[in-house]
């Protein structure tokens, strides 16, 4: 017995630890400094983004924040902050930096002979303000320098228009125009005040909206954007100047009063649209007071707000088979980085942008052509692109992140009145005409609609061949607008007005473009002819494109069984109206099978998106357990475009399809292709794909994939493991309809443990393993 004993007290100690492996499994650790910006480690809050690296014995950061475009639309970084200790823990000896999800912040460690050093590096989540808390064995001195590469007007030419709203635009003149940068006290102030006039001028006048502008929603006007730098026992020390890689800079130097050993330097940060810059300044000043008044309170609460954001979901992987080289341990451990980095924007004033987010870094590392500035992001700043963006918040609802929806949701809402504008000025008639690539401020980009027109040419429609006749991309955040209701029980009132204007739009344009060139405006079953359309941005100049009928149908169903209390009488006939006049979808044959098909017809094949597959996701008609699978698996199978597309690189959705069609081999390998290591220093930071680095679409597709492979749902009906490979062990918490959560572990290919909350729910649960 004695023998016995410490044998079982060693088996439950090594089971219990098993049992209590967190987030903090993945947290990312380097023992070695970063050669340059593009071996970066994001940190964040709130709605600001950090790139920290430690670089020749230097802690440099660029600083990023949600909503900080400029008179061209580019999405500007305030600055980049060095900080240089004497004498320096960080030269020639132990090193260590850690991101720890736990609590959000970064830690970095030195050891120099009998110095020893801890810089912790965090964001408040609750205030815009950026933390940097030094602590060190020894008193040393320290120097915190403001480095700005705006600190000059800055040239804007060729591809470096791509950062902004420019693009391809036939000018030559763009300016990215300096910032104001001064000493104030023992404080460094900086600060960017758009112009009166800007891009949305230029954009308002060219298509033709100047009768109404008015009546526009203006983002850019007078937006200011800075902050201030400041720290207890730091003093002005003069200005610098300097290169770092392609751009030269100016820095603004504080440096220690006296040697400590404790220092704390605090950037708070300020983004206003104010008619002054002195209003700006009065917003800094309370934003830097309230910080002040929660000093003592913060680092506590934004703890505390990182442990139940790992708390409400997660998803490990072979966390008891920790073989790190193995892509189902780096699936769930980048699942967890990429969500990380989507935290840090959890309160945006806009959506995280699906080209970088809050965490591009010098472009030259992600294409050695882009030699310009940290401002540049390819694919734009405050330019939207919908089939991007929607990847990036669909994953939210199963993560149970729909708190974090609101920026995306509210971008819209905030652009409805213009894009409403479009529809009345272009063609007379209601409805929301919502385009792909879509701005701030809900017109289409300048450079996509295009410069050199036909004069005759329908000024309502992008003069583009990628982008024309592209409207259906909106339904996918309508769909994500009602989902809210469905998962979370959201009020959804808000949001009723701008679905049926997006519904409103189809009708009505459709019918004014058949009364055009006929005198009928349905067909001979009274259904609306969907001509000219899209299939996203691949099959273009469509008749009745699937991915639009799909889209109505879902939305307007999904609109008729909302609860009473959302829709009048008057406007559920009219929903019901419209729903009689959505055509049904069309199909192909190919070898004897029924297959899926994009559209009823098309003209030319312009990109390369598998929009067949549209039904199954995201507007679910077609998967598991439901009617017409074998139709759809038909496609997988026979479609010879499908086969030529399919691939994981960047927004590439065929992961999610073939979760959703319960094709484990298929699902789990484009997956853990997604999810697998990046190739740079940071595992998460994937890209370019289609678009930049860190892509964003990439790591958002790659989530929706794994949590269709693990759970799927159909209203009240939830699937688990539709789609898991029986040899990936696995520990997760997700959220489903209904305000439900299930938490499950498999083990060795079976359930050995499950958690439904509200327990009633676990009737609807069906374990598909196997199947």
């Amino acid at each position: 017995m004695k023998k016995i004993l410490p044998l079982l007290c060693f088996l439950y100690c090594n089971i219990a630890f098993a049992q209590t492996k967190g987030i903090e499994q993945y947290n990312e650790v380097w023992t070695s400094q970063s050669q340059n910006s593009s071996q970066s480690m994001p940190c964040g809050g709130g709605d600001i983004g950090l790139n920290v690296w430690v670089e020749k014995g230097e802690l440099l950061f660029y600083i990023a924040r949600s909503g900080t475009f400029d008179e061209n639309n580019a999405m500007l970084k305030p600055g980049r902050v060095r900080i240089k200790l004497s004498p320096n823990p960080f030269d020639n000896g132990e090193f260590k930096q850690e991101l720890k999800l736990q609590n959000g912040a970064v830690f970095i460690n030195g050891k120099n002979g009998d110095l020893k050093a801890t810089i912790k590096l965090w964001v408040d989540v609750y205030r815009p303000v950026i933390h940097v808390n030094i602590s060190s064995n020894k008193a040393i001195k320290t120097e915190a320098i403001f480095e700005s590469w705006r600190y000059r007007d800055r040239e804007v030419k060729g591809l470096e228009k791509n950062e902004g709203s420019w693009k391809f635009a036939p000018r030559n003149d763009v300016k990215t125009l300096k910032d104001s940068i001064a000493f104030k006290g023992n404080a460094i102030r900086f600060y960017h005040h758009n112009l009166d006039s800007t891009i949305f001028d230029v954009t308002v006048k060219q298509q033709g909206m100047d009768a109404v502008k008015d009546q526009m929603y203006n983002p850019l006007k007078n937006l200011t954007f800075g902050g201030l730098m400041q720290g207890k026992n730091l003093k002005p020390a003069g200005t610098t100047k300097g290169q770092y890689l392609n751009t030269d800079f100016e820095g603004w130097v504080l440096q220690s009063i006296k040697p400590s050993t404790n220092e704390s330097l605090e950037v708070c940060l300020n983004t206003q649209q104010t008619a002054s810059v002195n209003e700006w300044q009065q917003g800094l000043q309370k934003a830097v007071q309230e910080a002040e008044a929660n000093t003592k309170t913060a680092w506590q609460k934004t703890a505390s707000w990182w442990k139940q954001y790992w708390d409400r979901s997660f998803i490990y992987i072979n966390s008891d088979k920790q073989v790190v080289d193995t892509t189902a341990w780096q699936s769930g451990k980048n699942y967890q980085l990429f969500r990380y980095m989507l935290g840090c924007n959890a309160y945006g004033q806009v959506p995280t942008k699906f080209n970088g987010g809050l965490f591009t870094y010098d472009p030259v590392f992600v294409n050695p052509q882009y030699a310009f500035t940290p401002d540049f992001r390819n694919w734009g700043g405050g330019l939207m692109t919908a089939q991007n963006q929607r990847l990036v918040y669909f994953p939210m609802l199963k993560s149970g992140d729909i708190d974090m929806m609101k920026p995306e949701f509210d971008f819209y809402l905030r652009s409805l009145k213009n894009a409403e504008l479009r529809s009345q000025v272009y063609w007379g008639h209601q409805g929301a005409s919502f385009t792909e690539q879509v701005e701030n401020f809900g017109l289409p980009n300048s450079a996509e609609y295009t410069w050199k027109r036909p004069v005759d040419f329908d000024k309502g429609v992008e003069y583009n061949a990628w982008l024309e006749y592209t409207w259906d991309t909106v339904f996918e955040f309508c769909l994500m607008m009602l989902e809210t209701e469905r998962y979370k029980g959201d009020d959804i009132h808000q949001y009723i007005p701008f679905i049926e204007s997006c519904l409103t739009f189809f009708d009505e344009h459709y019918q004014y473009l058949a009364r055009k060139r006929s005198a009928k405006a349905l067909d001979g079953n009274g259904h609306l002819v969907l001509y000219p359309g899209s299939s996203a941005e691949t099959f273009k100049m469509a008749y009745n494109s699937n991915s639009t009928i799909a889209a109505l149908q879902t939305i307007t169903k999904r609109m008729l069984a909302l609860p009473d209390s959302y829709l009048t009488g008057d406007e559920r006939l009219k929903l019901t109206a419209l729903l009689k006049r959505i055509p049904p979808l069309t199909f192909a044959e190919i070898d004897g099978h029924k297959t899926l098909t994009p559209a009823k017809s098309w003209e030319r094949v312009n990109n390369e998106e598998n929009t067949q597959f549209y039904p199954v996701f995201p507007w679910g008609i077609f998967g598991l357990g439901k009617p017409g699978l074998d139709t759809a698996l038909n496609t997988w199978k026979l479609d010879t475009l499908v086969a030529k597309f399919r691939s994981g690189i960047g927004w590439k959705q065929d992961n999610i399809f073939a979760a959703r069609l319960g094709l484990t081999n298929e699902a789990a390998k484009l997956t853990s292709f997604k999810l697998k290591n990046s190739g740079r220093r940071f595992p998460a930071f994937w890209g370019p794909g289609f678009d930049w680095t860190p892509d964003h679409n990439w790591g958002g597709s790659g989530m929706i994939g794994l949590h269709e492979m693990l759970m799927q749902v159909d209203d009240k009906k939830i699937m688990l493991f539709p789609a898991w490979p029986k040899d990936w062990d696995v520990h997760f918490k997700l959220h489903a309809p209904y305000n439900t959560t299930v938490e499950a572990t498999l083990k060795d290919g079976k359930v050995v443990d499950m958690k439904v909350f509200p327990e009633e729910r676990r009737k609807d649960i069906e374990v598909m393993l196997g199947q």
